[in-house]
C-alpha cells in the first residue's frame, strides 16, 4: 500500500506511463497531456492520495462536490472518463476499480518524484481553451450534443437558434469541451453579449485570442481550431460577414455559433434548440418515470442545490408536471423557479404559476443583465423588435392555443397593418424565436412559449387595447367553423 497523503503541491506521481503533476493539475503520457475535466482530475487525485484503499462513493463525493448536491451517475461519468483515459484493463494495465458495495481503489503502484526531476512539458501549458469553468452536469441534452459534435468538424459553420433561456450557450459550451482533443489549436469561445457595438466586434474577437490589436484575419490562416461565437442575435449583419470572412481566411476553422435567430450566412447549418422534454399527463404512474424526463431531472437537480432534503414524492408528481409545463421546459425558467424551492415549496410555486416573472426574480448575479432572469432576457428581445413587430407580438398575445395566419389576420389586421405585412411580420417573429411554427396537416400554425405569451399579454394590457383584441378573438371564435373531431383532438392535447 502507498502512503501519499502528505504529498504536496510541487509533487509528481507516476504510475504506469502517465505522470500526474499536482501543480499544474496536468496528468501527461510520456510528453502528450491527457485532456480531462476538473472533476476528473479532481477524483484522481482523492484517489491516487489513497492508492491501494477503497475510497467509498459518498466519500469521494463530499471530496469532489463539497458545496453541491449531485447524483452517483455523476461520479460514475467521470471514473468511466478517467477510465478511457488510461485505457484501463487493456494488455492486463489496471488503475481505478471498482469494488461492489464500497466503492473505488486505485490498485497500479504510484511513485513520488521532485517536480523538477519531472520530465519538462512548458510547451503543453498553453492553453488550449477559454471555456468557463462548468459547476452543474448538463441535463437532458446529449441528443443535440451528440449531432453537434458528430456535424461541426464536417460542416465548419453550424448556428444553435432556440429563444431566451433555452441554454445555447450550455450546450455550446458542452459541446467545446467534448472536441478539445479534436482541435489541434484548441476551442475558444467569444462572447458578444459583451459588446454592443457592431464596429467592436473584430476587436473583441481578436482581443479573446490574445492576438495584436488590429491583426488581420489572415493571422489564423493555419489555424485548426474551433471558434464558439455566442449570443450573436444582436449583431447580425457584423457576424454574418465576420464568419464567412473568416471560414475563407481559415480553411481549418470551425465555428459554431449561438443566435436567437440564423445568421443566414453562406454555408450556415441551422441546429434548433428544442426544450427540456415535460413529462406528459400519462407519464404520472411513478416518481421513477416522472423522473425519465430532462425538466423534471433539472429541477429536482437544482432544488437539492438549494434544499439538500428535498425529494420528489408521489403526490408530488402532478404540481411537477404542471411547474415544467407552465415553464415551457426552458432550463433558465426552471432553475430560476427551482431557486425558490425552500421559500415556497413545490404546493407554493405551482400557486404562483400565474404571476411567473414576478416568480423567477431570483437571477444569476454572475450573468451579464440580460441573462440574470427570463423576464430581463424577453425585455432585451423585445427592445430589439421594431415598433410594428412590437404590436403584432403584443395582439397575438390573445391566442390561447395555436393559430394559423389567416386567423391572425382575422384577429388583428387592420388599416395600418395589412395581410401582407402581418406575414412579413410574423415570419420575422419566427425567425427571432417568439414565435414557433410547425406543419400539421399540410397547414402551418404559429404558437407561443407560455412564458412569451404572458410577457406579450402584459406589454398589450398595458397598451390599455387587451379588452378590444380579446373582444376581436372571442368574436373570431364564435364564428369559425364547427372543429372536426381530429381538430378538437388536437386543442384537448393543447
Amino acid at each position: 500500500m502507498n502512503s501519499l497523503r502528505d504529498i504536496n503541491g510541487d509533487t509528481v506521481l507516476h504510475f504506469g506511463p502517465f505522470a500526474f503533476h499536482l501543480n499544474q493539475r496536468l496528468v501527461v503520457e510520456g510528453d502528450q497531456p491527457l485532456r480531462l475535466g476538473g472533476r476528473a482530475l479532481d477524483i484522481l487525485q482523492v484517489l491516487v492520495e489513497h492508492a491501494g484503499s477503497v475510497v467509498s462513493k459518498d466519500e469521494l463525493i463530499a471530496q469532489v462536490w463539497p458545496r453541491s448536491v449531485v447524483e452517483e451517475i455523476n461520479l460514475r461519468v467521470h471514473i468511466a472518463a478517467l477510465r478511457r483515459a488510461f485505457r484501463d484493463g487493456q494488455n492486463g494495465h489496471c488503475y481505478i476499480v471498482n469494488i461492489p458495495q464500497r466503492g473505488y481503489s486505485f490498485v497500479a503502484p504510484v511513485r513520488q518524484a521532485a517536480a523538477a526531476a519531472s520530465v519538462a512539458f512548458e510547451n503543453l501549458q498553453k492553453p488550449q481553451h477559454n471555456l468557463p469553468a462548468r459547476l452543474t452536469p448538463v441535463t437532458g441534452r446529449d441528443a443535440v450534443v451528440g449531432s453537434l459534435v458528430r456535424q461541426l468538424p464536417v460542416r465548419r459553420f453550424m448556428t444553435l437558434v432556440g429563444p431566451c433561456g433555452i441554454g445555447k450557450t450550455t450546450v455550446a459550451v458542452r459541446v467545446a469541451e467534448l472536441l478539445l482533443q479534436h482541435y489541434r489549436d484548441g476551442v475558444w469561445r467569444v462572447d458578444l453579449a459583451m459588446i454592443d457595438d457592431p464596429a467592436q466586434v473584430v476587436d473583441h474577437l481578436t482581443s479573446t485570442l490574445d492576438l495584436e490589436v488590429g491583426a488581420d484575419l489572415d493571422a489564423l490562416g493555419q489555424w485548426h481550431a474551433l471558434l464558439v461565437l455566442d449570443n450573436c442575435e444582436h449583431l447580425l449583419e457584423r457576424c454574418r460577414t465576420l464568419v464567412e470572412a473568416l471560414l475563407i481566411a481559415a480553411p481549418r476553422l470551425s465555428i459554431l455559433a449561438t443566435s436567437r435567430e440564423p445568421l443566414l450566412a453562406k454555408g450556415e447549418s441551422v441546429q434548433l434548440l428544442p426544450p427540456l422534454l415535460v413529462p406528459k399527463a400519462s407519464a404520472l404512474g411513478s416518481v421513477a418515470e416522472v423522473m425519465g424526463y430532462s425538466a423534471v431531472q433539472l429541477f429536482v437537480s437544482c432544488a437539492r442545490a438549494r434544499q439538500q432534503s428535498f425529494a420528489l414524492r408521489e403526490q408530488d408528481l402532478k404540481a411537477i408536471r404542471e411547474i415544467c409545463q407552465h415553464l415551457d421546459g426552458l432550463p433558465l425558467a426552471i432553475e430560476l423557479a427551482a431557486a425558490q424551492i425552500d421559500a415556497l415549496a413545490l404546493v407554493g410555486l405551482q400557486a404562483q404559476l400565474g404571476n411567473c416573472f414576478q416568480l423567477l426574480t431570483q437571477g444569476r448575479r454572475t450573468a451579464v443583465p440580460r441573462h440574470q432572469t427570463l423576464k430581463a432576457a424577453l425585455d432585451w428581445s423585445y427592445e430589439r423588435l421594431s415598433p410594428v413587430e412590437q404590436i403584432v407580438l403584443q395582439r397575438l398575445a390573445v391566442f390561447k392555443s395555436a393559430f394559423t395566419l389567416d386567423a391572425a389576420m382575422g384577429v388583428i389586421s387592420c388599416a395600418t397593418l395589412l395581410p401582407a405585412t402581418l406575414r412579413h411580420v410574423m415570419e420575422g417573429l419566427a425567425l427571432k424565436s417568439l414565435l414557433s411554427r410547425e406543419q400539421v396537416d399540410g397547414l402551418t400554425r404559429y404558437r407561443f412559449l407560455n412564458t412569451t405569451r404572458r410577457y406579450a399579454l402584459e406589454k398589450l394590457e398595458h397598451s390599455g387595447a387587451l379588452c378590444t383584441f380579446e373582444m376581436r378573438y372571442a368574436t373570431h371564435i364564435a364564428r369559425a367553423p364547427k372543429p372536426s373531431g381530429r381538430q378538437v383532438l388536437l386543442q384537448l392535447a393543447e
